[in-house]
């Protein structure tokens, strides 16, 4: 089975530390990702600085990005205004991002769910005109910090919305990191008897150290992309208790030890994330990582 691994550690990743990575800094960070093997890279936000000042420089490192034709760089687009600022030859695709949860759509974006989905008719249709992929992230597809357990229906609901306004794939998102693998089974059963794997992919976080388990039974089911983020980066800065993605360094080990080539150079990776530890001044949670540094 070929796997896709979306890198999300630049923008899901660094969205939400204290210290500000200068935009060179942020730059050499990409490099290194691409040069351990990684071609998926999610490289920033188009949000207003005001809500996320950490990716303040959107402009400025897409401007940067080191061209290579073998990369795909997307960037998240929150609003039409978010897509003006899309005039970069470099991206080829951009990223929209919504609740499951009623509740945390309002927490994280200041909006209801069918404002979101109004204002997501109104650009992406543009989006696709301008020749651009649409990506979309539906969050608390596996539980709600405000709402507790999601209903299937809602998130069949939603997903096939989202479908409808034309984006190729939408990525699960367990934003809180309470899915178990019995819970992914039911949810991408569910999903699964709708939509076909390759429109799915699936997004973790690690909160609960389920994060490894949870992405091998995706990938028992035939999912095949997984974002995860550098060193184990992120969190959600609207979930009260969500800490980080599920490690680069650890799905990469998952997927090398299941037989799967995923093409990524691991010793590269996590002299890459060690770098990245001396750029923020402190330890990623990555257990690949630790692992290797001992």
């Amino acid at each position: 089975m070929n796997v896709r691994i979306v890198e999300v550690g630049p923008r899901d990743g660094l969205q939400n530390e204290k210290r500000f990575l200068s935009t060179y800094a942020k730059k050499t960070l990409i490099q290194k990702l691409v040069a351990s093997g990684l071609r998926e890279i999610e490289a920033t936000s188009f949000v207003h600085p005001k809500w996320i000042p950490q990716l303040a420089d959107a402009d400025e490192l897409v401007a940067e990005l080191p061209a290579d034709s073998d990369v795909n760089y997307r960037v998240l687009v929150p609003n039409a205004k978010g897509l003006e600022r899309v005039n970069h030859s470099i991206l080829k695709e951009i990223a929209i991002f919504c609740s499951a949860s009623e509740t945390h759509n309002q927490k994280n974006v200041n909006r209801m769910r069918e404002e979101s989905l109004a204002d997501f008719m109104k650009f992406v249709p543009v989006a696709l005109e301008q020749g651009l992929r649409v990506r979309a992230y539906l969050s608390t597809v596996f539980g709600c910090p405000y709402e507790g357990e999601i209903s299937l229906d809602q998130v069949h609901e939603m997903s096939e919305r989202l479908f409808d306004f034309g984006v190729y794939e939408i990525s699960l998102g367990d934003t809180t990191g309470v899915a178990t693998p019995a819970s992914v089974k039911r949810v991408l059963g569910s999903l699964l008897s709708q939509f076909p794997a390759e429109k799915l992919a699936v997004h973790f976080h690690d909160t609960k150290g389920m994060g490894v388990a949870n992405a091998y039974k995706a990938f028992e089911m035939g999912i095949q992309t997984f974002d995860s983020s550098i060193g184990g980066l992120g969190g959600c800065p609207y979930a009260p208790g969500a800490s980080g993605n599920l490690a680069t360094e650890d799905l990469i080990y998952l997927l090398q030890g299941s037989g799967i080539d995923t093409g990524v150079d691991l010793d590269q990776l996590c002299r890459t994330s060690q770098w990245l530890e001396g750029q923020l001044g402190k330890k990623l949670p990555s257990k690949v990582l630790r692992a290797h540094l001992a």
